[in-house]
């Protein structure tokens, strides 16, 4: 092959190889054919020329490009990579790029960024991370509460996120108030950070899913409900029954009665530890009450004693009177050593001794010499008042007596004044 021949040959081929570039450069087989003095080997040099390596990077992932060109464009043709005006590509594609240079390309993507609420924006950014990303929009808040990682990638086919900024918060439960700073974005993620729980029967306010705001209080109110039990008393009824063992027109109790118990169960509501309901949900009686029971009487009074009787008696005081100024001295000794040393009482006949004084007693006291009337105006077996005690001779109180004393005084009374000192149980007298 003649050197003419070589020398075209290599003329055509470098003029193939620029023909996509501009025309500024298809100037050159026309320079290197007026060199025919190259030799073979001179055209081969020529074409290594054109021929360069351009490392490109492509959201992060690097290649090789082997290029004839010399522009940045000519890099993204040889890989095949379109860009728009959102993505970034450094150098500028317009810029020149030598053999071991690099170019750089980042894809724009969407950011879609909310707040709890609901509103949102949308940005473009060609940052590959969401740190990234935020810090190259302005929103990048270092104690900002995010849905999705800091260091999480960014597609191209975007992302959404939400964000909640820190807020001052005021969170009231279990007897404690406690002002807060959080960036959570709701009521339950606030919970879940401060490590509160809720039972099933607490009271929250507001709700889990409710968004917190600047200022916005949370409430826990603790709720218990437990049954509680209580003991009331059942009172008891009044009866009365007919007896033949009480005079008529008289009554006697014959059952003092008693009161009965009942259990109530209630079930009680405790809010934060006070009572707010209670609701009775069960009774039980334990124990029946007992009815008093009062006993009218029906016996037949006995007929009072003859005239003649009364008379004998008054025979036999002015006879004791008469000879008893020895006996009467004996019975004041008596009396003296028994109480409280009154005067002897009146001497009283031997049909007063014959009545039945011990259901006298029995009746007015219950057969107690030392008892008193609850008004304090009544002493001893026959309930004496102090007047009359001392009427019949009698001195201090009638309880300090002696039974023989009170006996001995009452049987004087009933001399001068028959059964009418004693008007309910006087009858007893005759059983």
């Amino acid at each position: 092959m003649t050197l003419s021949t070589a020398a075209s040959r290599l003329a055509s081929r470098v003029s193939s190889a620029l023909r996509p570039s501009s025309p500024r450069r298809r100037v050159l087989p026309v320079v290197l054919a007026a060199g025919l003095v190259l030799a073979g080997g001179a055209g081969a040099a020529g074409y290594a020329v054109l021929d360069r390596t351009v490392t490109l990077e492509v959201d992060g992932q690097a290649q090789d490009v082997r290029i004839l060109g010399s522009e940045v464009s000519d890099v993204l043709a040889a890989a095949g990579v379109e860009v728009d005006e959102r993505d970034l590509v450094s150098p500028a594609i317009g810029e020149t790029v030598a053999d071991g240079d690099q170019v750089v390309v980042r894809y724009a993507r969407q950011l879609t960024v909310a707040d709890p609420a609901g509103d949102e924006r949308t940005y473009w950014t060609t940052e590959l991370t969401v740190d990234d990303a935020l810090a190259a929009i302005g929103l990048r808040h270092a104690d900002a509460w995010l849905s999705t990682s800091r260091s999480a990638s960014i597609g191209r086919s975007g992302l959404s996120l939400t964000m909640s900024v820190p807020k001052n918060l005021t969170v009231i439960a279990d007897g404690e108030t406690r002002a807060v700073t959080s960036a959570a974005p709701t009521v339950g993620d606030l919970l879940e950070e401060l490590g509160l729980t809720v039972g099933e029967l607490d009271r929250l306010n507001p709700a889990p899913e409710d968004v917190l705001v600047e200022g916005r209080k949370v409430t826990i109110e603790r709720v218990v409900v437990e049954d509680v039990v209580e003991s009331v008393e059942l009172e008891h009824g009044s009866r009365t029954v007919e007896s033949d063992d009480v005079y008529e027109g008289e009554t006697e109790v014959v059952e003092e009665g008693s009161p009965g118990e009942e259990r109530v169960t209630y079930r009680v509501v405790l809010v934060d530890g006070d009572e707010e309901t209670r609701e009775e949900v069960a009774r039980e009686v334990v124990t029946e009450p007992v009815d008093r029971v009062v006993a009218e009487g029906t016996k037949q009074r006995p007929a009072p004693e003859p005239v003649r009787a009364a008379a004998s008696s008054s025979s036999s005081r002015s006879s004791g009177s008469s000879s008893g100024s020895s006996s009467g001295g004996s019975s004041g000794s008596s009396g003296s050593s028994g109480s409280s040393g009154g005067s002897a009482p009146a001497p009283v006949g031997s049909d007063v001794d014959s009545l039945n004084w011990a259901a006298l007693a029995q009746c007015e006291s219950g057969g107690s010499p030392t008892i008193v009337s609850g008004n304090g105006l009544y002493h001893g077996l026959y309930q004496f008042s102090v007047a009359t005690w001392q009427s019949v001779g009698g001195s201090g109180l009638p309880s300090q007596a002696s039974a023989s004393e009170q006996t001995a005084r009452a049987k004087a009374l009933y001399e001068r004044a028959g059964v009418g000192q004693w008007p309910h149980c006087g009858p007893r007298l005759y059983s």
